[in-house]
């Protein structure tokens, strides 16, 4: 019968570390048999003992073969510790990058918080599970026959009584537990979504101060926190009283198990040493069957986080086909018949087609949702037309490889997009390794290096997360500065002067003129001021657009 398929999936996340899984098996299985040994020496301490002799010599390789399981209890420890760091590093790198391929379309329609759950709660659930049950899953039934068939030797009909009681505790925990996935599926999406709660909110925080929103968002919080308080509890409670309830009828078996051979002893059938041997190997086959409610959760845990992490890594990634490598753009554009809509919107861009020169900077302006920013994010393949080409020196973008074509245009973003690092790493941002003086001359660039060298530690202050330490007006000029690093043929600035005071926009646009020079500019402004930058001007209406500089302006 074929596996489910989350299953195969958990099974092929152990394919790159078989050699450290079977050294890791091995050992369990070495430290299992020499479990399995500790019983026999108990026997026959006894034995000496009952013949009034000191049994100084077994005593001291017993002591020895201790020594020899805990050596192998290290070894193992160590090595499914490894593993499950391995794993956990692994199994993360190759999510993150899967989700760092994906359309930001994908993004747009998830919470962030959402997402971040893939990469630490579903991959550790995982790793986890690999670490923790599956590797000592074989070693553990191995110690279960061993110590059956011990059992049988020392006393068949007592040994095949326990072995035949032995599928029920099976049959009966997998029907006693058989909601545990549902709930753990339901306990990781409402996880998921109270992690994607406290990102959001930190992250808007200081709109919830401003609008004195602490008390609702916290209530807010508190209820998703009950939610998930809910599952846990109801998961809880089958686990909780499962395992010590399988542990207590185990544990009831050995003590009929010892009636019954308390009987034989008596009758003369067993003796005294065998008997304790007997008691042992029984005490042996309880924790195994006791843990069977625990692993059978984390099993079901393993299955919920696999089934997510296969749907994403199902999803597929941008469109990369392209094959030809650009090493030089003049920067002329052109989009021909484009039609673009976001999913379940009306069409946003309707037959739509516009020149741009190579060198020319054009603005373009409209109404909120018409679609200026759209056209950006279309020309650099963040999304796709429905139909329609654009086309760059002549060159279709879907033939231009992301890199090469991205590496050619430089975005300024009206939500100025920082790290929380110093300045000089986010201007670096826009080049591979590049030298300070090189950074300095791209902040000069941007008429940003005079405010830099007066913070605390000039470029290398850092600047919080998003820059919240700088101004508005800092953070686009930083931003200009890393797209100008770039050297880039094209430039994107998408109302680059909306953090500008009037008097600072006036001052931008002054400084501006030269920048622009030689490049094919995209202006994407409200603001009547920043239209003195560009050599056209273009409205975008109804998914069209008119020339509003020219005589007798028509719709396109």
């Amino acid at each position: 019968m074929a596996l489910p398929s989350d299953l195969k999936f958990l099974l092929q996340q152990t394919r790159p570390y078989r050699l450290k899984l079977w050294f890791a098996v091995i050992l369990l299985i070495l430290e299992s048999a020499v479990l399995l040994a500790m019983p026999w020496f108990a026997g026959e301490v006894v034995r000496a003992l009952l013949a009034k002799s000191i049994p100084g010599q077994l005593l001291l390789f017993w002591l020895l073969v201790m020594g020899l399981q805990a050596v192998i209890n290290m070894a193992s420890s160590f090595t499914m510790g490894s593993i499950h760091q391995r794993v956990t590093a692994d199994l993360g790198l190759r999510v993150y990058e899967h989700l760092q391929a994906l359309p930001l379309a994908w993004h747009q329609q998830r919470k962030r918080g959402e997402v971040l759950a893939f990469l630490h709660s579903d991959v550790w659930y995982i790793s986890q599970f690999i670490s923790s049950v599956l590797i000592p899953l074989l070693p553990m039934l191995l110690s279960c026959v061993g110590a059956l068939i011990l059992l049988c030797r020392i006393e068949p009909i007592l040994g095949l009584i326990i072995a035949a009681v032995m599928p029920f505790f099976f049959i009966a925990v997998k029907w006693i537990t058989r909601s545990l996935r549902p709930l753990a599926n339901s306990a990781s999406e409402e996880e998921a979504r109270r992690y994607g709660i406290s990102e959001q909110n930190l992250s808007v925080l200081p709109v919830i101060k401003a609008f004195t929103r602490e008390e609702e968002e916290t209530s807010r919080y508190r209820k998703q926190t009950e939610k998930l308080l809910a599952l846990e509890i109801r998961q809880l409670r089958i686990t909780a009283w499962l395992t010590p309830g399988i542990r207590w009828l185990m544990a009831a078996c050995v003590i009929g198990l010892l009636w019954l051979g308390a009987r034989q002893v008596a009758g003369g059938n067993l003796t005294a040493p065998e008997l304790m041997t007997l008691m042992l190997y029984g005490l042996l086959l309880t924790n195994p069957l006791s843990q069977l409610a625990d692993i059978y959760g984390r099993l079901q845990m393993a299955r919920g986080s696999a089934a997510r992490l296969m749907n994403v890594l199902g999803e597929h990634p941008e469109s990369d086909t392209g094959i030809r490598e650009i090493s030089k753009l003049h920067g002329d554009i052109r989009f021909e018949n484009i039609d673009f809509s976001y999913p379940d919107r009306p069409a946003l861009l309707k037959k739509f087609t516009l020149h741009i020169p190579a060198g020319q900077t054009l603005a373009i302006t409209g109404v909120n949702g018409a679609g200026k920013s759209s056209l950006a994010h279309l020309l650099l393949r963040f999304m796709e037309a429905n139909e329609g080409d654009i086309l760059i020196d002549g060159i279709n973008a879907r033939d231009i490889p992301l890199k090469s074509l991205r590496s050619h245009i430089g975005l300024v973003s009206q939500h100025v997009l920082l790290f929380n690092a110093s300045v000089g790493f986010n201007i670096g941002y826009g080049q591979v390794a590049p030298t300070q003086s090189q950074i300095e001359s791209a902040a000069r660039a941007a008429h940003a290096h005079d405010f830099i060298s007066a913070l605390p530690n000039g470029y290398d202050t850092v600047i919080g997360d998003e820059g919240v330490r700088l101004s508005g007006g800092q953070k686009q000029r930083i931003a200009l500065a890393r797209a100008l690093l770039k050297d880039p043929s094209i430039l994107i600035l998408d109302e680059a002067t909306a953090m500008f005071d009037p008097e600072g926009e006036r001052s931008f646009i002054a400084e501006c003129h030269d920048l622009l020079r030689s490049r094919t500019v995209l202006l994407i402004t409200h603001r009547p001021a920043s239209l003195a930058l560009a050599d056209r001007v273009i409205k975008l209406e109804a998914g069209h657009w008119v020339d509003v500089q020219a005589t007798g302006s028509t719709t396109h």
